[in-house]
């Protein structure tokens, strides 16, 4: 493979986890009214995890065969899978989808403190110290509470901000490790696991009995399951290995920008002044971070 067509697979892979991860938030919100998160999380990832697993098996990939290799994918599974997208799931019943895709926007920070540590991580400039202190302050403006105050939304807010925690320290964890099995059937093994986990927690929650489904929750289900997880996410393990911690943060303030035009788009939903100024904070913080990050990882080759 030559350098430029490399580079072009990476760009592409990029573009295809920015626009689809965008609205996955949209489709979430929507498909929470139908049916219960945890079922429509699990059913989502089980699906998916088994396409791409079949995958993988018809293009000659081995299945995990260390013992190694099959600890990291169940912690990646319930790192990344049940907290990463299972919290954000359930939240999204309170939480509209602009303002979850802000708030998983800190995940840039943690993305790139956790990657000073582990033999290929890097220290972090005075410049990006002060960019993460000030995308705290922005994700607080977001939580600031406007008008009638509601507990239980702002206690989904608060479970959100679990979910960028647990998803970078999977991402860095996975980088951290060479492993026998390919990315592809490593994605698919993390889905399918991390799935079942989700649809074994709905079953016991006793979701079952509140599913009620109509043409725009099977949509929402079918666009997670076809677009977010098996297109998206294997495509996301595959950056992984391909790209840099500074790179795979830009994730985190491109996403929340389509999110936050589909949101409005879509479902009319608007950012309160304050949670506007937040927005700026964030993205202007995630951006700082991630350009001193880029110059302090310039060594580094995938």
């Amino acid at each position: 493979m030559t350098e430029r067509s490399s580079k072009l697979q990476i760009i592409a892979a990029f573009a295809v986890v920015y626009v689809v991860w965008g609205s996955t938030y949209l489709a979430i919100r929507i498909g929470v009214h139908d049916m219960r998160p945890g079922l429509l999380a699990g059913i989502r990832f089980v699906i998916a995890g088994l396409v791409i697993t079949g995958l993988a098996i018809g293009l000659g990939q081995r299945m995990p065969r260390v013992r190694a290799d099959w600890v990291l994918i169940m912690l990646m599974a319930l790192l990344m899978i049940v907290i990463g997208n299972g919290v954000v799931t359930w939240a999204e019943q309170w939480v509209e989808s602009n303002q979850a895709a802000l708030l998983i926007a800190s995940s840039a920070f943690w993305t790139a403190w956790f990657g000073t540590f582990g033999p290929r991580g890097h220290r972090l400039t005075t410049r990006a110290k002060l960019g993460l202190i000030a995308g705290f302050i922005g994700v607080a403006l977001m939580l600031m509470p406007e008008g009638n105050y509601n507990a239980q939304y702002f206690w989904a807010q608060l479970a959100i901000l679990i979910s960028p925690v647990a998803w970078s320290a999977g991402t860095i964890v996975s980088r951290s490790h060479d492993l026998s099995t390919e990315p592809l059937m490593m994605a698919g093994w993390q889905m399918f696991l991390g799935g079942v986990v989700l649809t074994i927690i709905g079953v016991a929650a006793g979701e079952l009995g509140q599913v009620s489904l109509s043409l725009k929750g099977l949509g929402a289900l079918t666009y997670l399951t076809i677009f977010g997880s098996c297109l998206a996410y294997a495509t996301f393990i595959w950056l992984i290995r391909h790209t840099t911690p500074d790179k795979l943060a830009t994730i985190a303030y491109v996403n929340p920008a389509i999110a936050t035009i589909l949101g409005w788009w879509v479902l009319g939903e608007a950012l309160s002044g304050m949670q506007f100024f937040g927005m700026l904070v964030i993205i202007s913080s995630v951006f700082i971070v991630t350009g001193t990050s880029r110059r302090a990882s310039r060594g580094f080759r995938a």
